[in-house]
């Protein structure tokens, strides 16, 4: 059947290729829509949701459709991607020697059937005590200016991090264990490379 990735995430396509699928990449459309007095897994979820449902409309023939979100959280409140380097350092400021959340909800679509099948992972995640010095010469890098809560922990983000519990892949972008159970519920098997 044919996998469509609802996301234009260069992470996700990588991580999507290492287990082995064969897809194609529609990004979304969508506006990023959601209620302040939903909690975070929901509103990750409900995203993820809404970008497969928008590509999923989108397309005529039989498809999975996969949508992602990663959101990053601190004390109940969500640091998405930083619009300027001010942006950046102030959330790099919030998060520096202390512990926060990277959720990813899923979403799966077949087209065909209408079945939907959505969940998320958590991740949590401490950042190591920065100096400001610290904070400025990895913003310079120009890596935070794309990634929700200002930092890529595949990069040179990763040695900001003092320790993670749970699922690396989640913080990178797409919980590939995750996915990989609900592509079995929809009937995908993953196929080895001989």
């Amino acid at each position: 059947m044919r996998i469509i990735l609802a996301s234009s995430s260069p992470r996700r396509k990588k991580l999507l290729a290492q287990m082995g699928l064969q897809f194609e990449v529609i990004p979304s459309e969508c506006k990023e829509n959601f209620l302040p007095e939903q909690s975070p897994a929901e509103i990750a979820t409900k995203l993820a949701l809404d970008k497969a449902k928008n590509v999923s409309a989108r397309i005529q023939e039989p498809a999975l459709v996969i949508g992602a979100d990663t959101i990053v959280v601190r004390e109940n409140k969500i640091l998405g991607k930083p619009k300027d380097k001010d942006e950046a350092y102030s959330m790099l400021c919030q998060l520096q020697g202390q512990v926060h959340q990277v959720i990813t909800g899923l979403a799966v679509i077949d087209t065909q059937s209408g079945r939907c099948l959505t969940g998320y992972e958590r991740t949590q995640v401490e950042l190591a005590p920065l100096t400001p010095q610290e904070i400025k010469w990895y913003i310079s890098t120009g890596e935070p200016m794309d990634k929700a809560g200002a930092y890529a922990i595949q990069g040179f983000g990763g040695i900001l991090i003092k320790r993670i519990s749970g699922c690396y892949y989640n913080v990178v972008g797409l919980p590939i264990h995750r996915l990989w159970v609900m592509l079995k519920q929809m009937g995908i098997q993953l196929n080895a490379r001989v």
